[in-house]
């Protein structure tokens, strides 16, 4: 008797090991930045006709809201932008490429959250890079707070991080600074002429942002988009203030199986030498186009 007993556990295990290990599962997310901010600065922008509002408001949407495909097992995940095919007319050229990889898009995000590690290829001014690196650490608070997704009971849990120099998500319009009224007629009028109409005069980036994430314990793995992870449970929604991450469908065990593998293409950097390399070619952007007002604006937005 002890001995069938003995066997039928052995089974027991090795059944749990093997659907642990063929464990997979599939989530669409929708992403969705606010624009609002920008908008009421492009409609009070005097240089800025309404044509080319409503052409930079059309690209600035498909830029802001995009869908993901996030597969996943026990252990590691690839996210990525699903693929769509742009309508005629409205292919999007360099800058628009560009712009892509400020937004979270433009590549295979991979996590591997036993071993702590992402890769995520970039394309960026032409170039392939890979980025390679420890996932963030993220210092969960648990609120208590609870909410349906889908079907799913969530959780909700936030946390503080430095906001990203590379992520365009994270800018903010500068606010309007108050007028001096002590100064002369001479020095406002030269203090205008000194000013530029660059876009990135315009925006400020916060030092910290708050990410509120809400976690389903129901799907027991510590993974979610983008390189959010570290929850006892599949991240549904996340949100940072801007960005809203939501998750419209989950698939778990279908019968065709995802690969879940690491990119390999482009030159290999830290995140750190990537958010260098990039920041560096923005201020040069920002040099060159210093005083370009309109035509600053229209090869931004990919013209």
């Amino acid at each position: 008797m002890k001995k069938i007993v003995c066997i039928v556990s052995l089974l027991l295990v090795c059944f749990l090991s093997n659907a642990q290990k063929d464990f997979q599962g599939v989530a669409i997310y929708e992403s969705k930045t606010s624009t609002s901010d920008f908008k009421s600065q492009i409609s009070g922008n005097r240089d800025i006709t309404p044509e080319m509002q409503k052409m930079i408001e059309e690209r600035m949407k498909k830029m802001f809201e995009k869908t993901f495909v996030l597969n996943f097992d026990k252990s590691a995940s690839i996210y990525k932008e699903e693929e769509k095919l742009d309508a005629p007319g409205q292919q999007g050229g360099g800058g628009m490429r560009m712009m892509s990889s400020f937004m979270g898009g433009g590549g295979t995000y991979y996590k591997n959250v036993k071993d702590k590690t992402y890769a995520v290829d970039k394309e960026f001014m032409g170039k392939e890079f890979l980025v390679k690196d420890t996932l963030r650490t993220y210092n969960w608070k648990m609120e208590g707070e609870t909410r349906e997704i889908g079907g799913y009971m969530c959780y909700k849990a936030t946390a503080v991080i430095p906001a990203s120099k590379t992520d365009f998500r994270n800018f903010r319009p500068k606010k309007e600074e108050k007028k001096d009224d002590t100064k002369t007629d001479v020095a406002k009028t030269e203090e205008k002429s000194t000013k530029t109409t660059s876009f990135f005069d315009t925006v400020d980036l916060p030092k910290e942002i708050t990410i509120t994430a809400w976690y389903a314990p129901e799907i027991p793995i510590s993974q979610g988009p983008e390189g959010y992870w570290g929850l006892p449970g599949l991240i549904l929604e996340v949100n940072d203030g801007k960005t809203t991450i939501l998750c419209s469908k989950i698939v778990l065990n279908a019968k065709e199986k995802a690969e879940i593998k690491a990119p390999n293409n482009g030159k290999v950097l830290t995140q750190a030498e990537y958010d260098e390399a990039v920041t560096k070619k923005m201020e040069e952007m920002m040099e060159m186009n210093q005083g370009q007002g309109r035509g600053g604006m229209q090869m931004r937005m990919g013209r």
